[in-house]
C-alpha cells in the first residue's frame, strides 16, 4: 500500500498484490493518464478528508551528476540557436523604439506602455543570473527590459588581478548592449515593486546637471529579480569609511590608485620607518575566495613587480590576512586549506587565525582573539574588507513585505534577508516573480552564492519562458509552471494551477499503475492525473550542475577541487594553477573577452605589471 505525509514528499512503503475486490476500485480523479490499463469505469472511491494546512509538493529528487550533464548539454544547443537566430537580424531598437514604448504617467513620470503586443519580461540587474538570462531568452516572442544602474556584465572571480594590473578592468567587462542588443536597457534602479499590480518603480541612476533623476514605472507580467548583494559591514564602526571592498570595478580602480601612492608615500625622503611599516602594511580581512585571491595577486605584485623598482622598501611590507575561523577557503577540503595557508607562509604573506576585527580606524583595525578580551590595535596602511554579503534594500522591502516570507527569514537580521525560492525559482508569494543568485534561497536545497550557481539559474529560467510556461504564485502549495495552447481560447489557469489531494490508497488498488500514477504520488502533485488536453506543466525543476570551485593562491599556484561523476578530485599548485587559468578563460563570456585577458597575462609576463597611476 502506499502512505504519505503532508507537506512532504510521499514515500512507496510497501506494494500489495490487489484483490479481484481491491481491483474494481478506481481513483476518484480525472481520467488515468495516458498508456493506463485501468478500466473506464470504476465504484467510485471517497475523497479523504483532508484536515491539515493544504498540500504541498515534494522536494524534487536530485538526479545523478551524469544525468544533469547531459540535459545541460541539450539545453544549450537550444540556446545556441535562440542566439544565431537573432545574431542575423539587424532591427536593433533605436532611442525611438524606445520612447514608442513609454507614456506619461501620474505626476509627470513616465510608463512602460503595457499595450505593447508582446508580454513585458522586466529585469532587474547586469550580473552573472540576469546576463545568463538575458543572453538565451527570445526578444521574438518578450519585450526585454533591463534596468541596472551597471550598464556591463563583470567576470566578478578576476576583480583581484585588475586590482594590480594584471588584467585590465575593460577586458572583464561585456556592455549589456552587446549582450542581447534587442534588449532595452535603462540606467536606473529600482526602489519598489509593488507585487499585485505588477509594476516596479525606478529612478534614474544618473542625473541632469541640476540634480533631477527622471523617474518612471514599468508594468510587467513577469519581473525576474536578480540584484545580487552588497558588501556587509556586520555593524563594524569604520569599516564603511576606511576600508576597500572588492565588488566592482571602480573598487579595484580605488585600489590599485591606493597601493600605488603607498609606495610613492613611503619613498620619499624624510618619511620615518615607523610611517613606512604603516602604510605598507596591507591588510584583508576576510578568508573566502575572494580575500584569499587577492592577498595571494597583491602579494605577488609586491615580491614580483615592485620590488624592482622599490627593493629598498622591501623590508618594510607586509601582507595580512586575517580570518575569523579556525582556516581558510572553509568550502575547500581540510588538506587544501592547509596547502594554501602553508603558500601563504612560504610566499610571505602572514595569516592571522581565529581573531575577530571589532574597529577601523584611520590608521589601525582593533582586533580580538575569539580566546582573549584583549583588544589590539594593530596600524596598517590599506585595508580590503571581504567578509561576506548582505541583503539590498529592494530585497529588504520585499521580503517584509511578502507574509509567506517572513516563515523563511529572521526579522531580527534585515541584512540576511533572501527572497525564498521554490524548485521553478519562483518567488514564494508572489505572482510571475522569479528571484536568482545571491538574492535568492532555495528551501529544500540549500546552493552556494557563486556565480556558477546564478548563471545557470538564469539561462534556465530564459528556457522556461522561450518554451511558452507562464510562472504564476510561487510556492510548493501551487502547480509547476503551465502552458496553455492558444487554440483553447480563454482557460481559467488559476484552476489549473490548484492541487488536488492525491488518493494513494486508491491509486495503489489499481489492476496497473502507470508512470504518471507513480509520479503523482511521489510527488503529492495532482497534475499528473488531472492534465487537460491542451495544457501542459513544466517538469523540470532547477538542477545546479557543480562542476568544482578553485581559487589562486599566489606564487602561480591555485587550488582546484573538480567535480563529476558524484565524485571529488582535489589538485594543488602548478597545474591547479593552469586549471585554472584555462577555466576562466574558457569561462569568459565573448571572444572579445578571451582575447584581451590573453594578451594581458602576455603583457604581465614579458613586460611586468603596468606600474603608472593616473
Amino acid at each position: 500500500m502506499f502512505t504519505y505525509t503532508r507537506r512532504q514528499r510521499l514515500v512507496v512503503v510497501a506494494t500489495a498484490t490487489p484483490t479481484k475486490e481491491d481491483a474494481t476500485l478506481k481513483a476518484d480523479s480525472a481520467a488515468p493518464a495516458k498508456g493506463s490499463s485501468a478500466a473506464p469505469t470504476a465504484v467510485p472511491v471517497p475523497q479523504p478528508v483532508i484536515e491539515d494546512e493544504g498540500i504541498e509538493l515534494a522536494w524534487p529528487a536530485p538526479r545523478p551528476w551524469a544525468e544533469v550533464l547531459l540535459s545541460k548539454v541539450a539545453d544549450t544547443v537550444d540556446d545556441l540557436g535562440v542566439i544565431a537566430r537573432r545574431t542575423f537580424n539587424d532591427n536593433v531598437p533605436g532611442i525611438e523604439a524606445i520612447d514608442r514604448l513609454f507614456r506619461a504617467g501620474k505626476g509627470g513620470k513616465l510608463q512602460l506602455k503595457k499595450e505593447t503586443q508582446k508580454p513585458v519580461v522586466l529585469v532587474l540587474g547586469t550580473g552573472w543570473g540576469a546576463h545568463s538570462l538575458v543572453k538565451v531568452i527570445d526578444v521574438e516572442q518578450f519585450e526585454v527590459v533591463v534596468v541596472s544602474p551597471r550598464n556591463h556584465f563583470l567576470f566578478t572571480p578576476m576583480l583581484p588581478s585588475t586590482a594590480v594590473g594584471t588584467v585590465e578592468f575593460r577586458s572583464l567587462l561585456e556592455p549589456i548592449r552587446t549582450s542581447n542588443p534587442f534588449a532595452t536597457y535603462l540606467e536606473a534602479s529600482c526602489e519598489k515593486i509593488d507585487p499585485d499590480k505588477k509594476v516596479a518603480y525606478c529612478t534614474a541612476a544618473v542625473a541632469f546637471e541640476d540634480g533631477r533623476r527622471p523617474q518612471f514605472e514599468i508594468e510587467y507580467d513577469m519581473v525576474v529579480v536578480a540584484v545580487g548583494e552588497q558588501p556587509a559591514t556586520f555593524g563594524v564602526p569604520g569599516v564603511a569609511d576606511y576600508c576597500y571592498f572588492m565588488k566592482e570595478v571602480s573598487d579595484t580602480v580605488e585600489l590599485r590608485k591606493k597601493i600605488q601612492e603607498a609606495f610613492e608615500l613611503a619613498a620619499l625622503p624624510g618619511t620615518s620607518e615607523e610611517d613606512r611599516r604603516r602604510v605598507l602594511h596591507f591588510v584583508v580581512v576576510g578568508g573566502g575566495p575572494t580575500g584569499v585571491e587577492f592577498a595571494g595577486t597583491l602579494n605577488d605584485f609586491v615580491r614580483v613587480d615592485l620590488a624592482k623598482k622599490y627593493p629598498e622598501l622591501m623590508p618594510f611590507v607586509t601582507v595580512s590576512l586575517y580570518q575569523s575561523a579556525q582556516s581558510i577557503l572553509t568550502q575547500f577540503s581540510g588538506s587544501l586549506q592547509q596547502r594554501a595557508i602553508q603558500n601563504f607562509k612560504a610566499s610571505g604573506v602572514q595569516v592571522v587565525l581565529g581573531v575577530q576585527v571589532t574597529g577601523v580606524e584611520r590608521d589601525f583595525i582593533k582586533i580580538k582573539s575569539k580566546d582573549s578580551e584583549e583588544v589590539q590595535d594593530v596600524p596598517y596602511g590599506l585595508c580590503v574588507w571581504s567578509t561576506g554579503n548582505a541583503a539590498r534594500p529592494l530585497v529588504r522591502d520585499l521580503v517584509a513585505g511578502l507574509p509567506r516570507q517572513g516563515k523563511y527569514s529572521n526579522p531580527a537580521r534585515p541584512a540576511a534577508a533572501k527572497l525564498a525560492v521554490d524548485p521553478y525559482l519562483r518567488v514564494v508569494g508572489a505572482r510571475d516573480m522569479i528571484a536568482l543568485g545571491d538574492c535568492s534561497m532555495m528551501l529544500g536545497n540549500r546552493l552556494p552564492a557563486t556565480a556558477q550557481v546564478a548563471g545557470q539559474q538564469g539561462a534556465y529560467v530564459a528556457r522556461m519562458v522561450n518554451r511558452g510556461y507562464s510562472m504564476g504564485l510561487g510556492g510548493m502549495d501551487t502547480a509547476p509552471p503551465v502552458r496553455v495552447d492558444p487554440a483553447l481560447g480563454e482557460v481559467d489557469t488559476e484552476g489549473l494551477r490548484k492541487l488536488h489531494p492525491v488518493d494513494a490508497a486508491a491509486i495503489s488498488q489499481q489492476p496497473k499503475l502507470t508512470e504518471m500514477d507513480l509520479q503523482a504520488v511521489l510527488n503529492n502533485d495532482s497534475t499528473y492525473l488531472r492534465t487537460p488536453a491542451g495544457v501542459s506543466y513544466y517538469r523540470k525543476p532547477f538542477e545546479f550542475l557543480s562542476l568544482g570551485i578553485m581559487a589562486y593562491v599566489g606564487n602561480d599556484k591555485a587550488l582546484t577541487q573538480v567535480e563529476a561523476f558524484d565524485t571529488s578530485l582535489n589538485v594543488y599548485g602548478s597545474l591547479a594553477f593552469l586549471l585554472w587559468r584555462s577555466v576562466y578563460i574558457t569561462k569568459q563570456v565573448s571572444f572579445r573577452n578571451r582575447v584581451l585577458i590573453l594578451f594581458d597575462w602576455m603583457k604581465a609576463r614579458v613586460f611586468g605589471r603596468d606600474l603608472s597611476q593616473f
